[in-house]
């Protein structure tokens, strides 16, 4: 999975960045409201943990923001306050689950979880599954029809992502700005390349024609029926 965490204190944002990166996750962190809410609105991500009071934009300014511009990435917002008007003012306008400073780890861990699985990123065993295809997503195993299948870092990103949005297109930017992110040199073409990667390697299971193209658009995960 993918987080943006933006928390204006490095040291706890270091701890959480540490934590998430143990348990599977690829971290992005930001420590003000304006950059968070550039990466929020133009990169693609699971989960955002936030803190409230953050320099240039605030966090409910954030989120209100975010939810304005229709992005529905789950929040997890992180403060100091813990007076009950400012957890229903953040609950109210679009956030998703607060934890109050300060907090145990295992507890961030769990509600992270919670959101993730509400939100249908990964099943109660962490596992990712569309036909033969079957993704662990805590060591990155992957299996088609039962065998093992050898992936990059990049191939199992993307198929892990087309198997998060089964039967939905993607666009290659969605895909672009997910996997290599808004600071990569890469030109989007990478996308139409890996593709054909993971293709090729599906093939052996006829899997391959999963990967459908939808011209002038993107790409959907879908087996014909």
């Amino acid at each position: 999975m993918k987080l943006l965490i933006v928390e204006d204190d490095i040291g706890i944002s270091y701890i959480i960045a540490r934590v998430m990166q143990d348990e599977g996750h690829k971290v992005t962190e930001c420590h003000n409201g304006e950059e968070g809410l550039h990466h929020a609105l133009y990169g693609e991500y699971d989960l955002i943990i936030l803190d409230i009071m953050l320099p240039k934009v605030d966090g409910f300014t954030f989120i209100q923001e975010l939810r304005k511009q229709r992005v529905d990435t789950p929040i997890l917002c992180l403060t100091a306050k813990d007076g009950l008007n400012d957890r229903v003012k953040g609950l109210t306008i679009g956030a998703d689950d607060y934890v109050v400073k300060p907090f145990e780890i295992p507890e961030l861990i769990v509600r992270a979880k919670v959101l993730l699985r509400r939100n249908g990123k990964v099943n109660q065993e962490e596992q990712i599954c569309y036909g033969p295809i079957a993704i662990q997503v805590r060591n990155r195993a992957i299996t088609v029809a039962g065998e093992e299948l050898t992936l990059t870092e990049k191939e199992y990103e993307l198929l892990e992502y087309l198997l998060m949005n089964k039967e939905q297109i993607v666009t290659k930017e969605q895909i672009y700005n997910r996997i290599w992110g808004l600071d990569s040199e890469a030109g989007i073409g990478i996308v139409e390349l890996y593709v054909h990667y993971l293709r090729k390697k599906l093939s052996s299971w006829h899997a391959d024609q999963y990967i459908q193209t939808v011209r002038g658009l993107g790409y959907i995960l879908r087996i014909n029926k």
